[in-house]
């Protein structure tokens, strides 16, 4: 299964299905937001910790009668929300914030702010863009050496061509891509 280009659902179909890489997957994806709406809301490292853990086992033992009616996501926080609405429920009252609570938040990273986001999707548009703009054996040999981290010899095996024309191709594409990207 192609994890980046996999939705959610299917990702958790896979799982219960007992593909395992399917499940790292999902974690992987969504581990750190639903990690800091934990520590929002509960404002305390180690019961945050509690949670999440928690919150991921049940997904665990959810997992054979989970049902693509609603988005994964969707499924994950609700699991969540009503972890967090049972330990209030619990105490019978939301405990006031910490005195250092701005302190505690401020220090907790968000990469995912929509700029940054819509920043970097802009910026891999443009690469793809400009790759597109590559002739096709430029744009091949320089695929199989940054994204396959092959050799240049082994590139020169695959495309049929000796190791200086791969360096050629190599050193063209760059160039082209330098030019044709905002610095």
């Amino acid at each position: 299964m192609d994890a980046p280009d996999t939705s959610d659902e299917a990702l958790m179909l896979a799982y219960a299905a007992g593909d395992a890489a399917a499940f790292g997957e999902l974690y992987a994806r969504h581990r750190s937001r639903l990690y800091r709406y934990l520590l929002r809301q509960l404002r305390d490292n180690a019961l945050a910790d509690e949670f999440f853990q928690d919150v991921w086992q049940r997904v665990v033992s959810a997992r054979a009668s989970w049902k693509p009616d609603a988005g994964f996501a969707t499924w994950l926080y609700t699991i969540a929300h009503h972890r967090l609405g049972d330990h209030w429920r619990s105490l019978k009252h939301r405990p006031a914030a910490p005195s250092d609570a701005d302190e505690r938040l401020a220090r907790v990273t968000d990469p995912d702010t929509p700029e940054r986001v819509l920043s970097e999707f802009e910026r891999r548009r443009q690469l793809q863009l400009a790759l597109d703009d590559l002739p096709e054996e430029q744009r091949e040999v320089l695929l199989l050496r940054l994204e396959q981290e092959l050799t240049l010899e082994e590139i020169g095996t695959i495309t049929g061509v000796g190791r200086e024309t791969v360096k050629s191709r190599l050193r063209y594409a760059m160039d082209k891509l330098r030019a044709g990207l905002p610095a």
